[in-house]
């Protein structure tokens, strides 16, 4: 059951000692890793920070090895493994490092066999799942790796049958779902899953309509795509993209994408936005719309009541952020507000009285 739109709150938490934007994220234990992304010259850090949630503290942890920005980061027992990206020259990154969290210091791993930024990533019984990605040469990639810590080494699994980067994806039972993302500017539609048993892919219908920057998420194993921005008609060829609050559903278990009705259109139209799943809800926070500023708007849909709420709104509006879940909270980080943000903020579910 759907919490009720008052179960929802702001929690802010100390700003980032560094103002950043494409930054990878982590949390573990309560505590929240915030590693490496661009600063305000765009240039990739390899600034690492970490904040303590009980205490509300941040300390800086020793530099990342490389500096890079959009990499994927994920917790791997007592390490954090930050994967691929871009260094400080705008270029794909190949290397793979590890930050043992009892030790305090980094660790380079086996590297990816080739250069890639924009992956998406997911762990699952102690190994690390790597998907797609953009190559050196700017053309998006059908890779699929899995890193075996115990062997320092990235195995290949059979290729996505669509290349991208900046896909989303999500691992429910044995299987690695994984749709949208890019291909050089394009968005793509394709929406494929990878069964962790069988090793092999399966092609879903795709995503029924075409829009960049667009979010997604899962809530009761449906599989939601969520406004962006439309392309107008090759014959609207004078006409600039538009923001649209777009919700397409895609339930397994009928094997079929919903037609978008306009009753279950979201509120705002918003593009470069957080999706997450929270209370049972799917969330949709801040990002870009028909306004001259970052939203702070925030909305919740209720798969039972097939609607969406108002939810308090963020308290600093901003688009490109990361966000990282934890138990009972979505954190916010970083983005674009004026310039990069430093804000930590995390939508959560209040104590029931």
């Amino acid at each position: 059951m759907a919490a009720g739109a008052g179960a929802f709150a702001w929690a802010t938490f100390p700003s980032m000692p560094t103002q950043r934007v494409y930054c990878s994220t982590a949390h573990r234990d309560g505590q929240l890793f915030v590693l490496g992304g661009c600063g305000g010259s765009g240039r990739a850090l390899g600034t690492a920070e970490l904040l303590d949630l009980p205490a509300q503290r941040w300390t800086t942890l020793p530099p990342l090895p490389t500096p890079r920005a959009g990499a994927a980061a994920l917790v791997l027992g007592k390490q954090i493994l930050v994967v691929g990206g871009v260094d400080a020259a705008q270029s794909p990154l190949a290397s793979v490092e590890g930050y043992h969290v009892d030790e305090g210091k980094w660790e380079k791993k086996a590297a990816l066999t080739q250069p890639s930024m924009g992956i998406s990533a997911v762990q699952r019984d102690g190994a690390i799942y790597a998907l797609g990605g953009m190559g050196a040469d700017t053309s998006p990639q059908a890779l699929v790796r899995v890193y075996e810590p115990a062997k320092d080494h990235w195995q290949p699994l059979p290729s996505m049958p669509t290349p991208c980067y900046g896909a989303s994806t999500f691992l429910q039972g044995n299987k690695i779902f994984v749709l949208g993302g890019r291909q050089g500017k394009l968005p793509v539609t394709a929406f494929e899953a990878f069964d962790l048993e069988t090793r092999s892919w399966t092609r879903y219908p795709s995503v029924p309509s075409r829009r960049a920057f667009a979010a997604c998420a899962m809530a009761d194993g449906i599989v939601f795509s969520l406004g962006g921005l439309q392309q107008p008609g090759p014959h609207i060829f004078y006409s600039r993209p538009h923001f649209v609050n777009t919700v397409e559903m895609f339930d397994p278990a009928q094997g079929a994408w919903s037609k978008p009705s306009r009753g279950i259109r979201m509120r705002e139209k918003r593009a470069d936005f957080v999706a997450g799943c929270l209370g049972g809800r799917v969330v949709a926070v801040g990002g870009l719309g028909n306004q001259s500023c970052p939203l702070d708007s925030v909305e919740g849909f209720s798969p039972s009541q097939k609607k969406w709420e108002p939810l308090p709104p963020m308290p600093t509006g901003r688009c490109s952020c990361s966000s990282c879940p934890a138990p009972s909270l979505l954190f916010v980080i970083g983005g674009v507000a004026q310039g990069p943000s430093g804000a930590v903020e995390a939508l959560c579910l209040r104590e029931a009285p």
